[in-house]
Parts: C-alpha cells; sequence; structure tokens
C-alpha cells in the first residue's frame, strides 16, 4: 500500500511525499563538514587574538623573538591556569590589559594619520597585519625599516624607548606602494614631535614597566614569591595602579 501510494504521488503529485526515504536523509546532511566549521572557528579565533594583542612580531607564532611579546604571551598563559576572580587573576589583568593598551594607543595614532591623510575607508586595511605576513612579500623591506626607525627616533609615535613593533613594516610597505609614506612622515613629526624622554615617561599613563613584569612572569613560572613580593615590586614601580578585574 505504501509503495502504491508513493507511486501514485510520484505520477499525479508535487507534494514532498513523493521522496524516499534516502532522498530525505541526504537533505538532512549539512551542506559543511565539522573539520571544516573547526578550521574557520580556529581562524576567526586567530583573527581576534591578533586584533587584540596586536603582536609586534606577528609572523611569530611563538611570541619569543621580542621582550614585549613573550612578556603579554606568559601573562596570557599565567592567568589561563589562575582561579578566575582570585587576586592573582585580578592582577595579571590589569598588567595584560596595560600592554594592551598602550599598544591600541599606538595603533589608534597611526589610524588617525591614515584618515588625516584621506584614507577614511582604507584605515582598517592598511592597519592589518595578520600572522601569515612575510617579509618574503614585502616589496620595499629596506626602505620601511629605514623609515620605521626615522619614526622611532625623530617622533613620539610610539610611545616607548623599546625597539618599535615589527609589525608597522608591512603598514610602511603598503604605504610606499601607496607612494604616501613620506607625507606619513610629515605629517607623524607633526602631530607627535620627539619629546624628551622624562617628559615622555611623565605624559603616558599608560608606560609598561617590561622589566617589572619580566621579573613578575619568571617569578611566577618558578612558583616563587607571594603577595608581600607583589607588593614589594609594585612599590618599586611606583605606578600605584589599582585592580580594576
Amino acid at each position: 500500500m505504501g509503495a502504491a501510494f508513493k507511486r501514485f504521488c510520484a505520477r499525479f503529485c508535487c507534494c514532498c511525499c513523493c521522496y524516499s526515504d534516502d532522498e530525505s536523509e541526504e537533505e538532512k546532511e549539512p551542506l559543511i563538514s565539522p573539520d571544516t566549521l573547526e578550521y574557520f572557528d580556529r581562524e576567526a579565533k586567530k583573527r581576534r587574538e591578533q586584533e587584540q594583542n596586536l603582536w609586534s612580531e606577528p609572523g611569530d607564532p611563538s611570541h619569543s623573538e621580542r621582550d614585549d611579546d613573550r612578556i603579554l604571551y606568559n601573562l596570557i598563559q599565567n592567568r589561563n591556569q589562575t582561579r578566575r576572580g582570585s587576586l592573582a587573576h585580578r592582577r595579571l589583568s590589569v598588567d595584560i590589559e596595560g600592554m594592551r593598551d598602550l599598544r591600541r594607543e599606538v595603533r589608534d595614532k597611526w589610524k588617525m594619520i591614515l584618515e588625516n591623510l584621506g584614507f577614511m575607508a582604507e584605515a582598517e586595511s592598511l592597519l592589518t597585519v595578520s600572522a601569515s605576513a612575510s617579509y618574503d612579500r614585502m616589496k620595499n623591506a629596506s626602505a620601511s625599516r629605514t623609515l620605521l626607525h626615522t619614526l622611532h627616533s625623530e617622533t613620539s609615535i610610539f610611545n616607548t624607548r623599546e625597539a618599535p613593533p615589527e609589525r608597522y613594516l608591512f603598514i610602511l610597505d603598503r604605504l610606499i606602494y601607496l607612494d604616501a609614506a613620506e607625507d606619513f612622515l610629515a605629517k607623524a613629526r607633526r602631530f607627535y614631535p620627539k619629546r624628551d624622554t622624562d617628559d615622555e615617561d611623565e605624559d603616558n599613563p599608560l608606560a609598561v614597566n617590561l622589566p617589572l613584569l619580566l621579573a613578575r612572569v619568571n617569578r611566577t613560572m618558578n612558583g616563587e614569591g607571594g603577595d608581600d613580593e607583589d607588593e614589594r615590586l609594585d612599590e618599586e614601580d611606583g605606578s600605584g595602579r589599582e585592580d580594576n578585574f
């Protein structure tokens, strides 16, 4: 009876009852495999991590080639192993956000100059540097490095005496290709003139004491010290920061 009814439907009807069970099962199969979805999730996570941490050396997956990247990475790893809501977790969060804020401030300076040059719609794309960035693909590597050194030595766009982040080499390479690098340098000199070292440290509330953070990270990884030691280091730093996390 069932088979005869299906044959009738297939001949005289256009409803779904004429489909076979196998056809119904095929329709229920997902269009995208779980492996593909997992790959997309990993890539999206990498992009979020890049945007959040703004690694100074974006092409280094270990985040160990530069001191500032290594410190930030170790702080994040230590926080992941710390009980959420604990004093140690809050202190690590303060240090992590301090470093992230400093990096975002530098990026915002670059974005402001790019928009001032007329790259209103393109600024975000020009500032995006992925983990797949390669020096071999740069068209003007030598000129980009020279410009990066000039920006670091003749302007206050980087807020630090440490070596400038390598990620901005790729951005300068794009600006050279667009014939806008010299204009960018001129704007940077105008908007962010070089300041005395002492004034630079005093005027920058987001300044991060890398040696202090490195000492904390090493002590935490070695299982040494405690709250009293943290308080002593805070007093030496003189930052007086409050725990906001």
